[in-house]
């Protein structure tokens, strides 16, 4: 929902957009928060005639003829890098792109999309497995690609005032506070980006869903794998629920000098759920890693 208004989340993402392609950016590795794998495996997408499923309180005319762009070439890169650390993966030829990623690119690359492939989450979400994905493709970020989380820094629907939403389609409306819990718990994922690097940011990202407020924050665990999976130089996070696979690509002992992450925008929407736009490190950095953008 809140990527398809205009928002100050939504021009911080082309903005991210924009300086990528200046960097002469090759592709984008993303972990959403609405696709799983049963058992232990891991699906990569590989469907080069993928469709963009629709979403609730958006327009079609918004992402129904965005183009996608399915990097086959990079599927099968990831699928081996994958198996090659002894994870049952397998490529998914039939999966079609769910708005918690192409969303994202429309915002970020609203002319054309870059070659992508998606990653999905474990049905487990074991913060420490998705971890390891991220840690197993961080080094992709060295060849010029960008790795991307999405998710959602508190995400329990349950808690969100949804009256607006549905009478008036004003998902932006601010009825209420916060409640303090949320906002403890939002306030202890920014300290964990901003003053933690290298595989303390591991630590530091896996540890939150041990946070008393964690439940509170996200009643289901799918917003917050994401952020444990991707942290490496340039990552990117939307939302929290993809935290564990940012922290995993950008949590390496070579990241312990890189700066911190930082909160680039912020939304509240539906009044109790918080959507953080985190960066860690910066183009600048290194010439050899890459930012990646965070959406938590």
């Amino acid at each position: 929902m809140m990527l398809g208004e205009e928002s100050s989340s939504a021009e911080y993402w082309k903005k991210c957009g924009d300086e990528a392609l200046a960097h002469g950016m090759k592709g984008v590795v993303m972990m959403g928060a609405h696709w799983d794998a049963p058992g232990d495996t891991v699906e990569v997408s590989a469907n080069p005639k993928s469709q963009n499923s629709p979403v609730a309180y958006v327009h079609p005319s918004k992402y129904a003829k965005y183009e996608s762009n399915q990097d086959r070439q990079l599927s099968g890169r990831c699928l081996e890098m994958l198996k090659t650390a002894i994870f049952n993966a397998r490529l998914n030829e039939k999966f079609d792109w769910i708005h918690d990623t192409y969303l994202i690119l429309i915002r970020m690359f609203p002319d054309k999309c870059p070659p992508t492939t998606i990653i999905s989450m474990n049905a487990n979400y074991d913060p420490h497995f998705h971890m390891r994905i991220g840690s197993v493709l961080h080094s992709l970020r060295k060849e010029g690609y960008l790795i991307i989380g999405t998710g959602g820094a508190v995400h329990n629907l349950y808690r969100n005032v949804w009256g607006p939403m549905v009478s008036y389609r004003d998902n932006f409306a601010q009825l209420v506070l916060p409640e303090k819990q949320l906002l403890k718990f939002r306030q202890s994922i920014e300290d964990c980006f901003a003053h933690n690097r290298g595989p303390s940011l591991r630590r530091a990202i896996t540890r939150l869903m041990k946070h008393p407020n964690y439940r509170d924050s996200h009643g289901t665990d799918d917003h917050f794998m994401a952020l444990v999976t991707s942290m490496q130089a340039l990552v990117m996070a939307n939302n929290f629920s993809r935290a564990c696979f940012v922290a995993g690509a950008a949590g390496d002992w070579e990241d312990k000098d890189f700066p911190g992450g930082r909160v680039g925008a912020e939304t509240w929407e539906l009044s109790q759920m918080c959507n953080s736009q985190f960066t860690i490190g910066s183009w600048e950095a290194s010439k050899h890693s890459k930012p990646i953008p965070l959406q938590a």
